[in-house]
């Protein structure tokens, strides 16, 4: 697994397929980036929004959404 190539690979993935929830993208992260688990991507999709490359929304049932911003 190669940390620096994480980000790209999650707006690669959002930039196909346009929003996603969040088990869908650590599904395509994973297919690309193996070794990483729910927490690292946690992490890694908090660090992108705060640096305002991706939008996070709260679903129900404690689900949420992911898309670029």
């Amino acid at each position: 697994m190669d940390a620096k190539l994480i980000p790209s690979t999650i707006v690669e993935a959002l930039g196909k397929g346009g929003a996603l929830e969040f088990d869908d993208l650590l599904k395509q992260v994973q297919k690309y980036q193996n070794g990483i688990n729910e927490v690292e991507l946690e992490r890694i999709v908090m660090e992108m929004e705060i640096q305002g490359l991706v939008r996070v929304t709260k679903m129900a049932k404690g689900k949420r959404r992911i898309e670029l911003a």
